[in-house]
């Protein structure tokens, strides 16, 4: 096997950027009389700490370390009619996003889907190219006839790089007053492979991570003193399931968590206002949706 853990990951190999591996090596598994063998699956959260960024006098930035998944995955030959994608799906099923500012209120990043309970998941596709996660080191497609067997190489890569207004979003002020940001949110990812003849997707495994936060804010300091990270000082290390996840079906299709997410103001009254409505609503899966197996 060519390279290292943190070559095939993309991980800088430093003092400063380390990656902890949960590492995976799965038997075959049986797919309409053909066989996907995961001849290699690792997944973890680079070991370094969310960084802050108080660069900007509108906004509050941060970047946290990054979840990295990296498989290979060997395909048999195919007939002559046979095309094959082999890729990564991932979703959100949860996410607490809470800024709070002082005694006035609080802003909150939500997704209408979970929040009212019509969806278990939401998709986290690039919103181009559902169901997968992304079309570059994300997924491979194969068609046939191959007359050997042929490895599938793929990897992904995500964190947070938001930005979270200093001032309160629905007043005219410019003053500072966030005072707290705290996240908590979490996914499943699944490498799957895709019969696009047959209109079906197989899991061959489920990968559960989260990644979470919490940062202090005085805004009384003058810019670049005023944020500091509390927690965690250390993520949870992704878990590779022993036991597969089915994928809902409107996990596959629009929205995704960028398009369908709201940002809403609660003051202290417990008043409501949308600062920030979701780009598209639910739309009802057809009745003819992928098939997850």
């Amino acid at each position: 096997m060519v390279g290292t853990i943190d070559e095939k990951m993309g991980v800088l190999q430093s003092k400063f950027t380390k990656v902890r591996i949960v590492r995976d090596v799965s038997s075959c598994t049986s797919l309409s009389n053909s066989k996907f063998k995961i001849m290699d699956l690792r997944a973890g959260i680079d070991e370094r700490l969310t960084e802050i960024d108080e660069t900007s006098s509108a906004v509050l930035k941060y970047r946290t370390p990054h979840f990295r998944a990296y498989a290979e995955v060997e395909v048999p030959p195919l007939s002559q009619h046979e095309v094959w994608q082999i890729g990564w799906i991932q979703a959100c099923d949860h996410m607490d996003f809470v800024n709070t500012y002082g005694d006035e209120g609080s802003t909150s990043w939500e997704f209408p889907e979970l929040t009212s309970g019509k969806q278990k998941m939401i998709s986290d596709s690039d919103g181009k190219h559902y169901p997968w996660y992304g079309p570059k080191t994300e997924v491979k497609t194969i068609h046939g006839p191959t007359s050997e067997f042929e490895t599938a190489q793929l990897s992904m890569s995500d964190n947070f790089f938001p930005q979270v207004t200093w001032s309160i979003p629905i007043s005219l002020s410019r003053t500072a007053r966030l005072t707290n940001v705290k996240r908590n949110q979490s996914f499943y990812v699944w490498l799957v492979a895709k019969n696009l003849i047959a209109n079906k997707i197989y899991i061959l495994k489920t990968i559960r991570w989260e990644m979470s936060l919490e940062i202090v804010v005085d805004p009384t300091k003058s810019l670049g003193e005023r944020a500091k990270l509390i927690g965690p000082f250390k993520q949870k290390q992704p878990v590779i399931l022993n036991k597969q996840v089915k994928i809902p079906v409107c996990a596959l299709h629009a929205p995704n968590a960028n398009s369908g997410q709201t940002l809403i103001w609660r003051n202290a009254d417990e008043e409501n206002i949308t600062v920030v409505p979701p780009k598209k609503r639910v739309i009802q899966c057809p009745s003819d949706c992928l098939i997850c197996c």
